[in-house]
C-alpha cells in the first residue's frame, strides 16, 4: 500500500456513475419496485452504500477511510438505469474507488434482481466511470503557478560549528523546490539573536518567503521565536496551529513547538522546528496554504517574483 502518513487530512468527495442497459419491461419493473426479488432500486441503494463502506476489503491496495457520507441515486431512462454514487470523507486520500465500487455494486444488484425477467444478453453493464472528484492534489494545490523567491535559515550551534550535517533545512529546501519556489537562499547560523535579527531584516527586503528552521523549542538557546515575533506585523497563527496539530498526530513532542508565522512588510515569515521530522511534517501540513497565499493573494506585490 502507498504510504499516506505524511499527507494531511482534507475534505474529499467523489461521484461515479454506472449504467445497466435493460429491456423496457424491466425498466417498468424498477419503477414499480415489483421484481420477483422485491424492490430492486431500494436494495441496490443499500448494496451500493455498503460497498462504499467496505471498499478497502474488496480492493487489496485501497486504504480504509472513514466514510462520512455515501449515497446512491438512480435515473431511469427508456432502455437503461444509471446509478450515481456520491461518497464523502475527511482523510489523507481520496474516495474515488469507494464511489466507483458503490456504483458498480448498485448496478450488479439490479442485474441480479432483473435476470429472472429477461434473457441474459438483454442486460448489459457499461460505462462505470468517475464523474467528479474534489479535494487532495486536484483541489488543494501543492505547486506554485509561478516561481516565488524564498530563503531558508537554519539555526543550530552544532551545524554552524560543523559538528553535524544539516538535514532539516535541506529537507525544507527540497520541499520548496518541488513546489516551484525559486530562487532559494540557504544559510546556516548559530543560535545567536543579533545575527538572526539582522539577517531576517535583510532577507525580508529581498525574498517573498523567509523560513527559519530551528530554535522554536523550550531550551535556553532556542531564541528564534523570541527574536522574530516582535518583527511580525500581521500574524498568521493558523499556519503553526495546523503544523502542530499535524505533528501531534505523529509525536506528542510537537506540542512543545513555539513556532510563529506572519508577515513582515510584504514577506511571509515562518518558523519551523529544527528536527528533520518536525520540519518535514510542518511543511507537509502548511504547504497547500503556503501555495494558496502566493497564488491567490495578489495584493502582496513583492520584488521577489509574485506581482
Amino acid at each position: 500500500m502507498k504510504n499516506v502518513g505524511m499527507k494531511p487530512d482534507s475534505y474529499r468527495k467523489a461521484t461515479a456513475t454506472a449504467e445497466l442497459l435493460a429491456p423496457a419491461h424491466c425498466i417498468d419493473l424498477l419503477r414499480t419496485g415489483q421484481t420477483e426479488k422485491g424492490d430492486a432500486l431500494k436494495t441496490a441503494r443499500i448494496a451500493g452504500i455498503l460497498a462504499a463502506k467496505r471498499t478497502d476489503e474488496l480492493i487489496p491496495l485501497c486504504h480504509p477511510l472513514p466514510i462520512y457520507r455515501a449515497d446512491v441515486d438512480f435515473e431511469l431512462l427508456e432502455d437503461r438505469v444509471i446509478a450515481s454514487a456520491e461518497v464523502e470523507t475527511i482523510g489523507p486520500t481520496g474516495v474515488e474507488m469507494e464511489a466507483l465500487t458503490a456504483a458498480s455494486l448498485a448496478v450488479l444488484t439490479i442485474y441480479d434482481m432483473l435476470k429472472p425477467h429477461c434473457e441474459p444478453h438483454e442486460l448489459i453493464i457499461r460505462e462505470c466511470k468517475l464523474q467528479e472528484k474534489k479535494g487532495g492534489k486536484s483541489h488543494y494545490r501543492r505547486e506554485l503557478r509561478q516561481a516565488v523567491s524564498a530563503a531558508v535559515i537554519v539555526l543550530s550551534d552544532t551545524v554552524a560549528a560543523g559538528r553535524k550535517p544539516d538535514t532539516a533545512g535541506k529537507a525544507v529546501v527540497n520541499t520548496l523546490e518541488q513546489a516551484g519556489f525559486s530562487p532559494i537562499h540557504y544559510q546556516v547560523l548559530p543560535d545567536e539573536s543579533d545575527q538572526l535579527h539582522d539577517l531576517v531584516v535583510k532577507l525580508v527586503a529581498e525574498y517573498a518567503c523567509v523560513i527559519t528552521v530551528g530554535g522554536t523549542g523550550i531550551g535556553k538557546r532556542d531564541i528564534t521565536v523570541d527574536t522574530l515575533k516582535p518583527l511580525i506585523e500581521r500574524e498568521l497563527p493558523g499556519l503553526m496551529e495546523a503544523a502542530r496539530a499535524f505533528g501531534q498526530q505523529r509525536t506528542p513532542y510537537a506540542a512543545m513547538s513555539r513556532g510563529v508565522a506572519g508577515f513582515i512588510d510584504r514577506s511571509l515569515l515562518i518558523t519551523l522546528p529544527g528536527s528533520r521530522g518536525g520540519a518535514t511534517e510542518s511543511m507537509a501540513a502548511i504547504l497547500p496554504a503556503l501555495v494558496h497565499i502566493f497564488d491567490v493573494c495578489r495584493d502582496l506585490p513583492h520584488p521577489g517574483g509574485y506581482e
